[in-house]
């Protein structure tokens, strides 16, 4: 088992970490029904001798790498996702393209897995040389509910850890960057439904009725008026009305409307005010037309916050073993993902690696979204010495 020189993982370390990326690849599987992802896994975990891997979330596993050198007995979580998006793949310059129609891992879910399996495999194989423990998360259903990240918060997965890490490719930073900053670096997202209820009459009577489409367009007027004017500018706070059903006829006044929708913000503080803004305008604007509304909210993911300390540490590895260039200044993004769980449990890091070259700017989340195995080893070499710097503080 031959090691590069100054390189962090074994050849069949690294083998096993691309034979991982490809298969994912040519099989994604979406949100809750990663089983033959799962299955891989924990093969290839046995194939290098790492046992004891434990189920959670249904399709998901989670294992931990225990030291056996004296010292400090630090914890650290480690977590890369697994699922795929219901995505048809067009991209037919790749050898390991998606062979599941309609389904493909467009956000780089394939390169986190493999990571994640680097990461238990070098940990494991440097286990006399390091105390505390690695447990390393390959979590599914970041992109669906009910949500994997919701789970390891749920069933109080980070007792006992100290703190955590997670990654994410980014096709708008350069191959073989890094980026990091500290604070909210992602928006919480959670989902509304509201039902408007109004009375049905005929179209040329509507004084009979209570129109239902009238009082929806006025709360999807009104509601944004939240953002323009109770949110402070900084906060990116948004509130999005993603479908609005109802009506039967054009000749009918419309008795009843459901709309769906989500709210975002970088501020925990400001989450549950959004939210209360938004069931009081639904419920208020109803009233004002002689109408109902009915607001269910469903808590998605927290904003990823991300502890200072941890961001300084990582970037300062980063400068030391790769070197300034390698170093990006990154904004803040609009989605979200649920890290932010973890992160909302113990002190976290949530850090970009680039991946933009010739033939892969593509967006995540879009046909052509692709990233080279190039970019996987050093991105996992990196990992495991930064948690080493970790389980050393």
């Amino acid at each position: 088992m031959g090691t590069h020189s100054n390189s962090v993982l074994s050849d069949a370390e690294r083998e096993a970490v691309i034979e991982l990326r490809h298969a994912m690849h040519s099989e994604p599987e979406l949100s809750n029904a990663e089983w033959k992802t799962q299955e891989r896994i924990r093969g290839m975990l046995e194939r290098f001798g790492v046992s004891g891997a434990r189920v959670f979330h249904s399709t998901g596993l989670y294992v931990d790498i225990e030291g056996t050198a004296p010292g400090p007995k630090q914890s650290v979580a480690v977590r890369g996702d697994i699922d795929a998006l219901p995505i048809q793949e067009t991209r037919d310059d790749l050898s390991y393209r998606s062979q599941v129609d309609g389904v493909m891992h467009a956000c780089g879910h394939d390169i986190h897995g493999s990571i994640a399996l680097g990461t238990a495999l070098a940990f494991y194989r440097l286990r006399d040389s390091f105390s505390g423990r690695v447990r390393v998360f390959f979590q599914p259903a970041e992109e669906a509910e009910p949500l994997g990240g919701r789970t390891v918060e749920e069933e109080n997965l980070l007792d006992g850890i100290g703190c955590a890490v997670g990654f994410h490719v980014s096709p708008q930073i350069p191959a073989g960057r890094f980026g990091a900053r500290e604070g909210a670096v992602t928006k919480s997202a959670d989902q509304f439904t509201i039902t408007i209820s109004g009375k049905m009459a005929h179209g040329a009577a509507p004084h009979v009725g209570v129109d239902a489409v009238a009082i929806a367009a006025a709360f999807v007027n009104e509601v944004q008026k939240v953002i323009s004017r109770e949110m402070p500018v900084d906060d990116g706070a948004v509130i999005t009305v993603g479908t609005i059903n109802g009506g039967n006829a054009t000749n009918i006044i419309c008795p009843s409307v459901v709309m769906e929708g989500t709210i975002r913000t970088r501020s925990p503080e400001r989450r549950a005010l959004l939210s209360q803004r938004v069931r009081e305008i639904a419920e208020g604007v109803a009233v004002v037309h002689r109408g109902r509304a009915e607001c269910v909210l469903r808590a998605g993911e927290p904003a990823v916050v991300n502890d200072a300390e941890m961001v300084k540490r990582f970037r300062q590895l980063v400068l030391d073993t790769i070197g300034h260039d390698a170093l990006v200044e990154i904004t803040r993004v609009g989605g979200a993902d649920d890290f932010g769980f973890y992160a909302a449990r113990v002190p976290s890091i949530y850090f970009w690696f680039g991946s933009q070259a010739p033939g892969n700017e593509s967006f995540v989340h879009t046909p052509t979204f692709g990233a080279s195995d190039d970019i996987v080893v050093p991105t996992t070499e990196l990992a495991v010495r930064y948690i080493l710097d970790l389980l050393n503080a």
